[in-house]
């Protein structure tokens, strides 16, 4: 029982959110690792036919990827949404560390995969993959060191996750999007037009919407923009309503937060995990040392675990240190380098936007997937084993509550 259910209240939307990330992180762990398992297991050939298998217009990888996945986005989008509006990063002041951090956290790690792979114009496409953060492994781990770990911690590393994924999702639209159809994008655009429309005729159902984003999913899978930028734009479409004064009877009346909350549980722990069974399998026959520093895979990783590190605590610390910002509260430095180091856990995002970036050369993506896991599981034990320590640490001198 938590402290909120323990004072007899509901659990606030960010509790739950945290609860349910974190939860869903524990369970991605473990389906990352079975997927591991059976692409190098006798049942490696049904694994991937079964993958490749056409069902309808779609293979089953594309129906996860391009279907299934667009909750996921519609999940993310959902956040950003009420983030933005009415939570921890609705001002300027809540949204300058975890935003200037996210910022960090997407331009090294972009950098020094480039720098690992400027001599090769074809796998400079991948540039975008290690500059995500996956909140749910990222938060998974953080759970198991339990009060350890300070809720301004979680709550910074959570704000940062949702910025990071705006900007993946920005990435995407910008960078990966090919062969425009220009009546499908009509037709998206109309259809946009008319959610847009439902929302400001006060429209508080939230089937109509569901229709017409069914309708807007199949136009952008059409229209050459990825498939699944279609949940970010109908999630932009809900509702949020407020009521003053009365933040859990204003929750209980937006559509915004009742499909949040019907989604959190199966993106959790349905889509997401589905998505990492289909995407996680790499078989390590013929990996040698040679193949894990291949620029490619080398930059990935590099990206993930250093990069990160070095965007999300070095920029946060130029902000904190000129005085824009305070230290979350009652963390230290050592926390602070604990959970930029679980920053560079970059699974589903990553993983993702490999796929956009190399669908066609599956060799390239197995040695993509295997930067993003060594890199990944590295920075995911890193950042355990600091997070671990630095509680001995107490808070750093100086540190102010945010």
């Amino acid at each position: 029982m938590n402290h909120a259910q323990a004072l007899g209240r509901r659990p606030t939307v960010l509790r739950r959110f945290l609860d349910n990330e974190a939860s869903g992180g524990l369970v991605l762990m473990g389906v990352a690792l079975l997927a591991i398992l059976v692409a190098n297991s006798p049942l490696a050939p049904a694994y991937f036919g079964a993958l490749h298998a056409y069902l309808g217009p779609l293979s089953l990888q594309h129906w996860v990827n391009d279907a299934l996945m667009v909750l996921f986005f519609l999940m993310v989008g959902l956040e950003i949404k009420r983030e933005m509006l009415d939570g921890r990063l609705a001002t300027w002041s809540g949204r300058a560390l975890p935003g200037i951090a996210a910022l960090g956290g997407m331009i090294v790690p972009g950098l020094i995969y480039v720098a690992l792979n400027r001599h090769d114009p074809a796998l400079l496409r991948g540039w975008a993959i290690p500059t995500a953060t996956d909140i749910a492994f990222a938060l998974g781990v953080l759970s198991l060191l339990g009060p350890r770990v300070p809720v301004s911690l979680k709550v910074f590393l959570a704000a940062l996750a949702i910025i990071d994924d705006l900007g993946a999702v920005i990435i995407i639209a910008l960078f990966y999007t090919e062969g425009l159809s220009l009546p499908d994008l009509l037709g998206a655009a109309a259809v946009l037009a008319a959610l847009v429309w439902m929302n400001r005729r006060g429209v508080g159902t939230l089937v109509p919407y569901l229709l017409l984003g069914a309708l807007l999913w199949l136009l952008v899978l059409r229209s050459g923009v990825h498939a699944t930028l279609a949940g970010v734009l109908l999630a932009l479409a809900i509702p949020l309503r407020r009521t003053p004064g009365t933040p859990e009877a204003g929750a209980a009346e937006s559509p915004l937060h009742r499909l949040e909350h019907a989604l959190q549980v199966p993106v959790a722990f349905l889509v997401v995990p589905v998505f990492g069974f289909a995407n996680a399998g790499v078989s390590f026959a013929g990996v040698t040392v040679a193949t894990v520093t291949e620029p490619l895979t080398l930059g990935v990783a590099m990206g993930l675990l250093l990069g990160k590190l070095v965007g999300v605590l070095g920029f946060s610390a130029l902000l904190i240190r000129s005085g824009v910002a305070d230290l979350p509260a009652a963390a230290s430095w050592g926390q602070m380098l604990g959970v930029s180091l679980l920053c560079g856990i970059g699974f589903t995002m990553s993983l993702f936007i490999g796929s956009l970036a190399f669908e066609e050369t599956p060799a390239l993506l197995d040695k993509v997937k295997l930067g993003i896991l060594a890199g990944s599981v590295t920075a995911g034990l890193a950042g355990y084993a600091v997070l671990r320590l630095s509680r001995r640490e107490g808070k750093a001198p100086g540190t102010a509550g945010a």
